[in-house]
């Protein structure tokens, strides 16, 4: 059944016109309600899950990584984690979307650091992981993802803040980096590896 859902993401869920915060409040409540019972097992309620979800989370894989491929590679990954994991899911801590958004941007963050030499070769820029046209609710969430991302990324040391910030958002490869800050391509790499790690830990904390 998972890997049927994977390879069959079906039509995502249409939005809805003219809603009010009420029917938003009532749409995060029944998504939650939705990853709970996929916690309990309830493939039916996982394959709701994914039509609901997929994509978006795969207009943030992809906007992240830059390549479709890796990018469908992420989000099975992602739904993967999901169902082996829902159980992890604290409803009084956080929405059930912004608990999907936190493991997709881990997924990406373990897909970049796994990568030698190319980062993503666009610019990505902060903004482009909250939707064109998100609800109230979703704004919210995504306003308090975009603050904790720049939280984290200004609690790193200088030089390695410099070089994610780079890596990550302009799309500088490593070389290119490490040309321009005058220092050996091993030590590029290993502060931008030992960055990620520490974004990571922070945006876990």
């Amino acid at each position: 059944m998972l890997k049927q859902v994977l390879l069959s993401p079906g039509q995502p869920k249409p939005a809805r016109q003219g809603t009010s915060m009420s029917q938003f409040a009532d749409e995060r409540d029944e998504l939650s309600q939705v990853l709970t019972q996929v916690a309990a097992g309830d493939q039916g309620a996982f394959a709701e899950l994914y039509r609901r979800t997929a994509a978006k989370l795969f207009g943030v894989c992809l906007r992240m990584l830059a390549d479709h491929g890796e990018a469908e590679e992420v989000l099975q990954e992602i739904y993967t984690t999901v169902w082996r994991r829902a159980e992890s899911f604290d409803a009084k801590r956080a929405s059930a979307m912004t608990w999907l958004m936190a493991l997709a941007r881990n997924k990406v963050i373990d897909r970049l650091r796994q990568r030698h030499e190319h980062l993503p070769s666009h610019s990505v820029d902060l903004d482009d992981l909250v939707d064109e046209q998100p609800g109230p609710a979703t704004q919210a969430e995504a306003t308090e993802e975009h603050r904790r991302l720049r939280e984290c990324l200004d609690a790193l040391e200088p030089k390695q803040r410099q070089s994610v910030r780079e890596a990550f958002f302009s799309g500088s490869t490593y070389s290119e980096l490490a040309e321009r800050c005058h220092v050996p391509l091993g030590t590029m790499k290993s502060w931008i590896r030992r960055g990620l790690l520490q974004l990571r830990t922070c945006l876990d904390a």
